[in-house]
């Protein structure tokens, strides 16, 4: 039998990113994140989330391999914004092989601290939506990521950011001097991406893989 790990509730001062990350527990089945200097358990994805976060890692590297891109994709990654109160785990990470070699805590720790090492971040909607279209995107637009996906395949975002009425859309921001300009895409629109500008995707090939067949 596996012993459950025993994390403490509460935490009784807010922690600085290294202070989590010595607070993190090793081999941990949980995914955690620190959010202004609290720790937040990230809930354990439904089965078509977890889908269409795969179906979108497994597309990604396709076109990686398909044009011999200096990109990769690691199993596991925590971003550390400028700001030292926060640290984050996205759904899929492309990272530029190159950019990443000048990261000092990447090969011990998986942590990368500048934004020239990420080509791509994706974050897949799930209830705690608000993170994602608010806190994350001033962080990584911060960090200077030049390319951020949200992609809300139900459609839970506020109407000020999806639209009315609601539907599902993938919110691909782009960096432009300095701050996020964004695209909505829906239905059989094809994805503009800067970081696969010839990637053959269309925003319902990502939706419905959050639907498969039964």
């Amino acid at each position: 039998m596996i012993q459950a790990e025993t994390i403490p509730q509460t935490v009784p001062q807010k922690l600085t990113f290294d202070e989590f990350v010595v607070w993190y527990p090793e081999n941990s089945i949980h995914r955690y994140e620190l959010h202004n200097g609290v720790i937040i358990e990230m809930p354990l994805g439904t089965g078509d989330h977890s889908n269409v976060t795969g179906s979108i890692t497994v597309k990604l590297g396709i076109e990686i391999e398909r044009r011999e891109l200096p990109y990769s994709i690691p199993g596991a990654c925590l971003l550390k914004p400028i700001r030292d109160k926060s640290g984050y785990q996205p759904d899929a990470i492309v990272l530029d092989k190159t950019a990443i070699a000048n990261e000092s805590r990447w090969k011990k720790e998986s942590i990368v601290t500048m934004g020239s090492s990420v080509r791509l971040a994706v974050e897949v909607v799930s209830t705690n939506w608000r993170d994602d279209y608010f806190l994350k995107a001033s962080e990584y637009e911060e960090m200077g990521i030049p390319e951020y996906w949200i992609v809300d395949y139900l459609g839970l975002g506020g109407r000020n950011f999806i639209g009315n009425p609601k539907q599902p859309t993938l919110s691909v921001y782009q960096l432009v001097d300095g701050e996020y300009q964004v695209k909505l895409f829906r239905g059989n629109q094809k994805v503009e991406s800067l970081a696969f500008p010839e990637l053959n995707l269309t925003a319902e090939q990502i939706f419905l893989a959050g639907f498969p067949e039964s």
